[in-house]
């Protein structure tokens, strides 16, 4: 967290100064809803299960911070922390092998999901016109995650931490005085495996110097490999502020 929060630091102190600079920052939260996320570890050899329909998963609340510099009118820096954990609970009709560890049918099973996405992202604005915004970029992603699944005798966990660079795109327009339509997000797919982490919210700006948003977040992505099955798909219910300095 320090080498993240000095990374932060950097972009407001680096960052070319000037009349059309800005620092930014963007908070976001509400509700993250699995819709899918099957796990099979490891990824040959392993059972295959659901964290939806054999354990059962909740619905669970979430934070977002992402803080920013926009320089020279087009350029923009940005760093995003976003730490998720959702836990998952049931017993399954069936034996479930995890990562060297058997959990024989109908045992009651507790599992959470991790996954802490820490990401350093620049984009370029393409168009700028008075309803109108467009820009892409690219996005240094750290991917730090773990699968855990436990009983009350025994307990398996798998972590996998590593880098994953993603196209950032961003888009917005203008329908009405100070509401805006947004699209934004960060995606690439690979022979390795996909993600997607896309936004599409409505924003409200009352000022220039704060303003709101409403809208619906989707993560979606996975790698399927000798040590690791993994594809999920979560819905986000969001809300958020934006403020200008």
């Amino acid at each position: 967290m320090r080498a993240l929060a000095a990374s932060a630091l950097a972009i407001l102190i680096l960052a070319p100064a000037g009349a059309s600079s800005q620092a930014w920052l963007d908070l976001e939260t509400g509700v993250v809803f699995s819709v899918r996320n099957d796990v099979r570890i490891p990824g040959v050899g392993g059972t295959k299960v659901s964290l939806v329909d054999d354990l059962a998963a909740d619905h669970e609340p979430f934070f977002r911070a992402r803080v920013g510099y926009s320089f020279a009118k087009r350029h923009h820096l940005s760093l995003l922390i976003a730490q998720l954990s959702l836990p998952a609970s049931g017993d399954p009709p069936r034996d479930l092998q995890f990562n060297g560890v058997l959990f024989p049918a109908e045992t009651p099973l507790k599992a959470e999901y991790r996954f802490d996405s820490y990401r350093l992202t620049y984009r370029y604005t393409l168009a700028s016109r008075e309803r109108f915004e467009a820009g892409i970029g690219a996005t240094g992603k750290i991917r730090d995650a773990e699968i855990k699944i436990e009983s009350k005798t025994a307990g398996a966990s798998k972590k996998n931490t590593g880098f994953v660079p993603l196209v950032n795109f961003f888009v917005r327009w203008s329908f009405s005085p100070d509401f805006w339509a947004v699209l934004e997000g960060d995606a690439l797919a690979a022979p390795q495996g996909r993600a997607e982490d896309v936004l599409v919210a409505v924003q409200y700006w009352p000022s220039e110097r704060f303003g709101f948003k409403g809208g619906w977040r989707f993560l979606e992505g996975g790698a399927d490999n000798d040590e690791v099955y993994n594809f999920a798909f979560l819905s986000y219910a969001v809300v958020g502020f934006y403020a200008n300095f």
